[in-house]
């Protein structure tokens, strides 16, 4: 059977307005082959999104990441903890690094400039989407969601995992699974708020594991916390006394490469 060079485009039922489906990427991107003109211009543009953001995040130090719900507002007691936490993460002397969107992101992200540390954010361009939260001193927006992903994992030494919906389910699992298959080191994965996570974790450990779909030790990847200087230790024993990470002198910047140091903004 031969495969259409250009599939028929989906319904206008679903999420999208009238024409809003052109101004997302990935939509057409992943609706199977395309002209050779359009994928090879798509390779390039993916690439040129690589290499960006390898440039622009290379000298941000060493990061963690924080994930959560974009919908919390400031009166949420989530949002107040992973504002409280970031804070204690920046004064680690770790760069809080988060999506630069709103709700949790934004606190993390206010918690560490609060601090005097370094706040930054590998954000998404979406049409009509909200913009990037006050508190970063570097953004670094991307077109492509698996581009971004990748740079909010290639940069840290561990992942804080607040409360939040199907898009920090999604980074939770990814990560997780990145580690299960050794494809990247096991970095600490930190739940934040045990009331929210123990169901979770009892799903995993009584109907995943029971059935064999997971191994005993994979729900032990997961760690539950609920106070922000637990999560600290955590962070700063792993990185030290499993990854070797200390204060001494980082990259520089080769000018003839055009590059530039990082500099929190005050």
């Amino acid at each position: 059977m031969k495969t259409p060079e250009t599939p028929p485009r989906p319904s206008s039922s679903g999420p999208f307005k009238a024409g809003e489906q052109d101004e997302i990427p990935e939509l057409r991107f992943l609706q199977g082959p395309q002209t050779r003109g359009f994928e090879f211009g798509r390779l390039l543009r993916i690439g040129n999104e690589f290499l960006r953001g390898f440039r622009r995040l290379h000298f941000v130090g060493p990061c963690v990441t924080v994930f959560g719900s974009a919908r919390f507002t400031e009166e949420n007691p989530y949002y107040q903890l992973a504002r409280e936490t970031s804070a204690l993460i920046a004064k680690a002397g770790f760069t809080v690094m988060t999506g630069g969107g709103p709700g949790i992101m934004e606190a993390a992200n206010r918690g560490a400039k609060e601090a005097g540390g370094r706040s930054i954010a590998a954000t998404i361009e979406l049409p009509h989407e909200q913009s990037s939260n006050p508190y970063l001193d570097l953004e670094v927006p991307f077109h492509y969601f698996f581009v971004r992903k990748v740079m909010l994992v290639k940069y840290s030494y561990a992942f804080v995992v607040m409360p939040g919906g199907f898009g920090t389910l999604d980074e939770l699992f990814e990560i997780a699974t990145l580690v299960q298959t050794g494809k990247v080191v096991d970095f600490p994965i930190v739940l934040m708020g045990r009331d929210f996570w123990t169901p979770m974790i009892d799903f995993l450990r009584d109907r995943m594991l029971e059935a064999g779909t997971i191994s005993p030790e994979d729900p032990d990847r997961l760690l539950i916390v609920d106070k922000p200087e637990e999560v600290v230790d955590i962070i700063s024993t792993i990185a030290r006394d499993r990854f070797g990470l200390t204060y001494g002198p980082q990259a520089q910047p080769r000018g003839y490469l055009f590059e530039h140091a990082f500099k929190a903004r005050r």
